[in-house]
């Protein structure tokens, strides 16, 4: 099993039980999923019931269940979840947070939807602050850099995510004038 660590004080990440030539291995594809279970998670992620037990359970069981099984469960299971360590863009406190995921390319791409909320989600202003994190998800562990798509490629992103069985459509409704925003992330090299 990987384990993530982050030193944050030194701003530099360190990744333990990982081969020398990670941080060059390719990412795994892992595109946004269209299945009947991504359809009936979505179901449920779209309800207050379901935001509800997912913000209130996934916090305290998905970083345990992630590392245990290397990424493959989740409480979102079958969408694919990772564990996000970022460092607090005003407390300077070390994070971890579980988000949904899929990449394109050689980049992490994750939806700050914040489950519809009229504000973003506390990490993505960490992330701001502070790009350089730590991921851990399915097959692939390290040190990251964070970047926010614009223009055409959030655009290009956000639709990829909503062309899937996947509750963001509901979540902009929900969001009302706010723009969710997509972020992307890199091997810090």
């Amino acid at each position: 099993m990987r384990i993530v660590l982050a030193d944050w004080s030194l701003s530099r990440c360190t990744v333990a039980d990982m081969s020398p030539d990670s941080a060059t291995t390719s990412l795994p594809a892992v595109a946004p999923g269209n299945s009947v279970g991504h359809r009936v998670v979505t179901r449920i992620a779209s309800t207050r019931l379901g935001v509800a037990a997912v913000r209130k359970v996934g916090p305290k069981i998905d970083p345990t269940l992630i590392r245990l099984t290397g990424g493959r469960l989740s409480t979102v299971t079958p969408f694919p979840a990772l564990l996000l360590t970022h460092t607090g863009a005003k407390s300077g406190i070390t994070r971890t947070t579980t988000v949904v995921y899929f990449t394109d390319g050689q980049r992490v791409v994750v939806v700050a939807s914040n489950f519809g909320s009229a504000t973003n989600p506390a990490w993505y202003h960490n992330v701001k602050a502070n790009p350089e994190v730590a991921l851990f998800g399915r097959g692939f562990s390290g040190c990251f850099i964070a970047e926010e798509a614009v223009g055409r490629e959030r655009d290009r992103l956000y639709e990829l995510a909503t062309g899937a069985a996947a509750p963001y459509d509901h979540y902009q409704q929900s969001a009302g004038s706010r723009s969710i925003p997509v972020m992307t992330f890199h091997r810090a090299i």
